[in-house]
């Protein structure tokens, strides 16, 4: 009987080692689940692998780790699991471990975790609101980082678009959409707050940022908690999906979806299968449902069922509390001091052999999981050390997470593995005892520290639209424009073309450092054609800033050398003249210039008229100035001969302003009230009243008092070609005399004034050779650029010209709701004709001017039509609409020239007039007289005495004037 019992007992044991050797992972195994994960890093690196790669190696768009500089007050939002954490981060100037946390945590209930996407970021906000009030900040802005633990696609710091819900989260309409964007909705939504999110950061990576701010050599975080993920700092050249060769930039691996190829089925058990399909995303993260605290308890309770059923356990008894999934928490697996308390909870009668076997079954599922995630950090520890070309790396990772932090025995085989399967790599484990909230604000202080200011909101954008609204509002008043920035300025252009222009024209195009002269021919033959011939000449920086007369003398010479080469010095032949700076309008060519700008500095021109200043100069050429149009009316011509909807005009360029067409009764300045008037705005002088004090820079203080006009024209200043480079020049200087470019050095090449070109901007921001552009125009500079040097100085470029594009799309957004209004239509359908080197040149400029505008004014259809001929032919049609009118002026004049009488004429009226009077009165000759002067009897006129009338001896005389008393 005894043998009896000692072969059953045997035999059960058996089964049950049986069943945990499932989970025991051998060396060589291990080294196949590492060679694997290299293969599939690997495959989510490369572009052509990326769509089917389980392991998807995410962009994150962080290009470094802190350095210790980092300082300010910032808001961190956590959400990753059924716990939901809002921070303030206080980080104090230039010392490391000076961090100053305040934090609250909100539970996520399961119904809004599988709720709507509104309904959980509504949540959210929600409980932002409750830790604002609780802080007391309500009415403080602060830059916040948003650490979202699940796989995005990243296309910028502030940008994710949710690839999938894991851990649970289940809620609609968020997969393929930016969380960033649903977290900014939800905050309007309340309207209580303002907030600028800065970044979007994974929980690996707030973890290695919150890690690195205390071991510098942190270039890896682990997450080993609820879920299982990792993010490294990988080599540029190996991300194939982003531009760009230089530096390194942080991968979020993702790895919990390895797997999902049935790359590891050999080592998934039968249990795995069971939990993996009772999920809510069956045959997803697999990787993940094997080693993270989400899966692990239901994975021992699967186990503890089966070793039930098959009488192995709790005498075979099964409770109802058992069969409830989720109800073995993995918190109850890991106290394992607890078990027998922890099974009596759960119904579950057990002896001590049951205790113990549940312990070994736990032990044995929390043992494959650690070693899963050691064959998984050794092939990422490898592959860093195999890009940086060494035979031995040392690293250190930054992890977080309560299986990590709580089980006490997960950290050691964590690390055993890792030692055994990369050998050739020192790997140091520090716990974040922060999370990740602190990691999110350390990255939004590595963005913060100079370009923070640089960032605006929607919010703040539409502040903006408004301040240049009222603005345009006092420009058009006839009391308030005096004192108004913002001038507008009425052109006398009253429509845009209508198809029936035609002639010969030239026309001159005056706005900056080059002059161009087009000849523009229109013609009607089958249809409208336009054909045109042009050539630049360059205007010397000595004429530039000389005498009014030396600067047209040269625009003379010019034209007559193109007249010369054009063969057309005899004809005589009506000119446009493209004027590129504010000046008083008054019937299309005369034109006072009110102030130079961008550059120009000629002497005794302003207050003057320059057609008359011009058609002096060219008076010798045979010509005649027909008309002076703004550059931005002539862009809103040319692109209106094309779309007749076009209504607006705008120049990026070295300058930058706009045109638009307004209705007549609203301007002040003009008589009449039908029809619509083109109205030059001058926007460059927007905020010279101090109105945009609050979004001016350091930068942009020192670009105005260095310029020829300090204290004008602070728009464009801050957002024109001719002020870009400039602004990105005097970040740099900041930067590398705090030592955080360059290694401290400041050649002289870098300290002149002119020397960083906004070309150079537009060509640093080019998707696949901006790095290298990068380094060769700051190797020019003296600097010899680190790879990071010339990642943050492209960083640097990018936010100086997105903050250009930003508020060029809230002053034309304030054009456009006018229109709208002035249309009292429900939805704007308009065209903005655009033209200019920045926005031609620039790599991403015109994207993001478009993608902005349209958020600002979304009940508008706005086409945006680049113009490819520039000015020069909608200064033609304006020259031609010209001609017509003086054509049909003179036409009139011949027609009513015989009405017209001189003096000499008129007196001989009079003295015939005489004559026929005295006929008319005289017996004899009156009968032939044409003035009959015909007797009334009438003898006098009113007294006021009211007497009885009598007659006198005066007589009324009735004049009948025509012939034969007719």
């Amino acid at each position: 009987m005894v043998t009896a019992v000692a072969q059953r007992l045997a035999s059960q044991r058996k089964e049950i080692d049986d069943t945990l050797a499932t989970f025991t992972l051998s060396t060589t195994q291990l080294q196949e689940v590492k060679a694997k994960m290299r293969v599939e890093l690997e495959r989510g690196l490369k572009k052509d692998t990326h769509p089917t790669a389980s392991v998807k190696m995410l962009p994150t768009y962080v290009y470094r780790t802190p350095d210790g500089t980092e300082r300010g007050k910032y808001l961190a939002l956590d959400l990753g699991g059924t716990n939901f954490r809002v921070l303030v981060v206080k980080i104090r100037t230039g010392m490391r471990n000076s961090v100053r946390m305040y934090n609250k945590i909100y539970a996520i209930p399961l119904e809004i975790m599988q709720g709507t996407g509104e309904e959980l970021f509504d949540h959210i906000v929600q409980c932002i609101s409750d830790f604002l009030d609780y802080m007391g900040m309500k009415n403080t802005r602060l830059p916040l980082g948003f650490t979202f633990s699940f796989p995005c696609n990243q296309t910028g710091i502030d940008k994710g678009d949710l690839v999938s819900w894991t851990k649970g989260f289940k809620a609609t309409d968020c997969e393929g959409y930016d969380v960033v964007d649903m977290l900014r909705e939800a905050i309007k939504r309340r309207n209580e707050f303002d907030l600028d999110i800065v970044a979007i950061v994974n929980d690996t990576v707030g973890t290695m940022m919150t890690c690195a701010y205390e071991d510098p050599k942190c270039q890896i975080g682990l997450i080993a908690g609820t879920g299982s993920n990792v993010c490294y700092m990988e080599e540029m050249k190996n991300i194939e999906l982003v531009e760009g060769d230089e530096g390194q930039m942080c991968v979020n691996t993702e790895w919990g979806g390895f797997g999902e190829n049935d790359n590891i089925e050999d080592i998934r058990t039968r249990y795995d299968r069971e939990v993996d399909g009772g999920s809510l995303n069956p045959g997803k993260q697999r990787f993940e449902k094997m080693t993270s605290g989400m899966y692990l308890g239901e994975i021992v309770r699967q186990i503890l069922i089966d070793l039930t059923k098959r009488g192995l356990l709790f005498r075979g008894r099964i409770t109802e509390r058992l069969k409830t999934k989720g109800i073995f928490e993995t918190n109850d697996r890991l106290a394992l001091l607890q078990v027998r308390s922890i099974l009596q909870s759960l119904g579950l009668d057990s002896t001590c052999d049951d205790s113990i076997i549940v312990k070994e079954v736990c032990g044995a599922v929390s043992r494959r999981a650690a070693q899963l995630c050691g064959a998984g950090m050794a092939a990422i520890v490898d592959k860093i050390r195999e890009n940086r070309g060494l035979d031995h790396l040392e690293i250190t990772v930054g992890v977080d997470g309560t299986l990590y932090k709580l089980h006490p025995h997960f950290s050691t085989i964590l690390k055993d593995t890792v030692r055994e399967l990369a050998p050739n790599c020192k790997v140091d484990f520090i716990l974040s005892e922060d999370g990740s909230g602190k990691g999110a604000a350390l990255i939004t202080a590595v963005i913060d520290k100079y370009l923070y200011a640089m960032r605006f909101s929607d919010e703040t954008l539409r502040d903006i639209m408004a301040r240049f609204r009222r603005e345009m509002e006092n420009g058009l008043g006839g009391d308030t424009n005096p004192t108004a920035t913002v001038k507008m300025l009425p052109t006398f252009v009253r429509s845009i073309p209508d198809g029936s222009e035609k002639g010969d024209f030239i026309a001159l195009d005056l706005g900056g450092s080059n002059f161009r002269i087009l000849r523009v021919k229109v013609s009607h033959e089958k249809k409208q054609t336009v054909q045109m011939e042009s050539q630049i000449y360059e205007t010397p920086e000595d004429i530039i800033h000389g005498s009014g007369s030396r600067l047209f003398d040269h625009v003379a010479e010019c034209l007559g050398d193109f007249m010369e080469k054009q063969k057309i010095k005899d004809k005589k032949l009506p000119v446009g003249f493209t004027f590129s700076f504010p000046y008083l309008d008054f019937l299309l060519n005369p034109a006072v210039l009110l102030t130079w700008t961008k550059r120009f500095k000629a002497s005794g021109v302003e207050g003057m008229d320059v057609v008359k200043l011009l058609n002096k100069a060219i008076k010798k050429r045979g010509v005649n100035i027909m008309a002076v149009v703004n550059d931005t009316v002539g862009t809103m011509m040319t692109c209106g001969f094309d779309d007749q909807r076009c209504e607006v005009g705008i120049i990026i360029g070295t300058g930058t302003n706009a045109c638009y067409m307004e209705e007549l009764r609203h301007i002040d300045m003009v008589e009449g009230d039908e029809g619509r008037m083109c109205i030059n705005t001058e926007w460059g002088a927007f905020g010279d009243d101090g109105t945009l004090e609050d979004i001016r820079t350091e930068f942009d203080r020192e670009i105005d008092r260095g310029s020829l006009n300090p204290g004008k024209q602070l728009f464009e200043k801050m957002v024109s070609g001719m002020y870009m480079g400039e602004l990105v020049r005097l970040i740099l200087v900041k930067m590398a005399k705090e030592g955080l470019l360059f290694e401290g050095r400041i050649t002289p090449e870098l300290l002149t004034k002119g020397k960083f070109e906004t070309k150079h901007v537009s060509a640093i921001e080019k998707s696949k050779e901006g790095l290298t552009k990068a380094k060769e125009i700051l190797t020019r500079l003296g600097v010899e650029p680190s790879e990071d040097d010339c990642i943050a100085v492209q960083h640097v470029c990018a936010i100086v010209s997105f903050r250009s594009a930003n508020l060029i799309a809230a002053t034309l957004g304030a054009i456009l709701t006018r229109l709208k209004d002035n249309k009292n239509s429900p939805r704007l359908r308009t065209t903005v004709g655009i033209d200019g080197s920045l926005y031609k040149m620039h790599p991403q400029y015109s994207r993001r001017l478009h993608k902005t505008v349209r958020r600002l004014v979304p009940e508008s259809d706005v086409r945006f039509l680049l113009s490819e001929s520039g000015s020069g032919k909608g200064a033609a049609m304006v020259t031609a609409w010209a001609s017509r009118l003086a054509d049909q002026t003179r036409q009139i004049a011949e027609t009513l020239a015989e009405f017209r009488l001189t003096k000499e004429q008129l007196l001989e009226v009079k003295k015939r007039m005489r004559t026929e009077i005295q006929n008319g009165l005289s017996k004899n000759t009156q009968s032939t007289a044409t003035v009959k002067m015909l007797p009334t009897y009438v003898r006098s006129t009113p007294d006021g005495t009211g007497k009885r009338f009598t007659a006198r001896p005066t007589q009324c005389i009735f004049l009948k004037i025509g012939k034969d008393g007719q």
